[in-house]
């Protein structure tokens, strides 16, 4: 995984932890900046619900 380009939201440049992501082929990889070594990995569709999701609000009683 040394080879993935991590990119970094716009949003989390002023803070200290933020997330990371990575694409390669089908797959997906996003990390924490202040925990690289643990990776999620998962496929473009499955992420792209997951944003899709996240704009929609279908997340938000995780953290009401």
């Amino acid at each position: 995984m040394e080879h993935l380009e991590w990119q970094k939201s716009s949003l989390g440049s002023d803070t200290a932890d933020y997330l990371e992501i990575a694409s390669d082929g089908e797959f997906v990889y996003i990390r924490e900046s202040n925990d690289p070594t643990h990776i999620v990995t998962t496929t473009r569709t499955k992420f792209l619900a997951w944003v899709r999701g996240a704009k929609a609000g279908e997340f938000d009683h995780f953290v009401a």
